[in-house]
């Protein structure tokens, strides 16, 4: 294991824990971090029950406390790690912040927007390209969300 494969594994295990946090408070356990030169940035779990809105999730929450903790919209040299494929809303959100790197966990069949039902990011007439790494620790937030959805059945 490399020493990125490393690091890259060591911030996802800090979404998952946001991801556990999310899930505690009764919201769809998905967990998002932003990091920079291999500091983390920002960190979030859902809110959108939370905050009662239905842009509230994850990575729109990560990306906004990461623009105000840089002072800057852009996002350029980050890393946004998601326990889960981003949906639309959440891809098109990384593109306007330029985030460089997106790793993700387990893929999401019925709304994901990286590779599952879309690939947003591989439009040609997008002008911002996103290297994307997806399956770390995929099996960990796969099963944290089945035992959500599992509990509300």
């Amino acid at each position: 294991m490399t020493a990125s494969d490393e690091s890259d594994r060591a911030f996802m295990q800090v979404a998952l824990e946001e991801a556990r946090t999310a899930f505690d408070r009764g919201e769809v356990p998905v967990g998002a971090v932003l990091v920079v030169d291999g500091a983390v940035v920002a960190r979030a779990g859902n809110r959108t029950i939370t905050n009662c809105d239905p842009t509230a999730h994850a990575e729109i929450v990560a990306l906004r406390e990461a623009a105000k903790v840089t002072r800057n919209y852009r996002l350029l040299g980050g890393t946004l790690y998601v326990t889960i494929e981003p949906c639309v809303m959440c891809a098109g959100a990384m593109i306007q912040a330029r985030v460089d790197r997106l790793v993700y966990g387990a893929d999401d069949p019925k709304g994901g927007a990286v590779r599952s039902c879309f690939s947003i990011f591989e439009h040609p007439q997008i002008n911002h390209r996103v290297e994307v790494a997806h399956g770390l620790l995929a099996d960990d937030a796969a099963a944290l969300l089945k035992s959500f959805f599992a509990q509300r059945r």
